[in-house]
């Protein structure tokens, strides 16, 4: 039979009530053109000169099962993930069950991007989504003359 070490719940709820204020911190939205709102899912986001490249995990969740909104300057990205059976101990009790369940949602803020060019691809429960910055037009030097 499996020895279970059980983790104090109320330490663990400490903990990420604690991240959860740290994380509230750096969601405001003076502080990045790009950033989130939830801890739905795990993602990377990383700023190039054009673009900016978002990483999500959505191990187990399908094509269709995922949406992907922008809206004025938020960007969402919802997934579902559907429940699993699992294989049941020799009484017919789940062991353990870790794997989540249910819907999932992230929120960024982006600004300054070009809507029109937002691609998205999911590939080994990756998806990346590859946003455009807009392209800042060059600095015209206007003379004035002098009367």
């Amino acid at each position: 039979m499996f020895n279970l070490v059980t983790l104090h719940k109320r330490n663990d709820d400490l903990a990420r009530q604690m991240l959860k204020q740290i994380s509230a911190v750096f969601d405001q939205q003076q502080l990045a053109p790009l950033h989130s709102h939830s801890n739905s899912f795990r993602t990377d986001i990383h700023e190039k000169d054009d673009v900016y490249l978002i990483e999500a995990e959505l191990p187990g969740v399908r094509k269709d099962d995922i949406n992907i909104e922008l809206n004025g300057s938020s960007l969402v990205i919802r997934a579902t993930r559907s429940r699993i059976d699992e294989p049941k101990d020799e009484q017919g009790k789940v062991i353990r069950r870790e794997r989540s369940h249910g819907e999932f949602a992230r929120r960024f803020y982006v600004k300054n991007i070009e809507e029109d060019g937002i691609r998205a691809k999911l590939e080994d429960g990756i998806l990346q989504l590859t946003v455009p910055k807009k392209v800042k037009p060059a600095e015209q030097v206007k003379r004035i003359g002098i009367e």
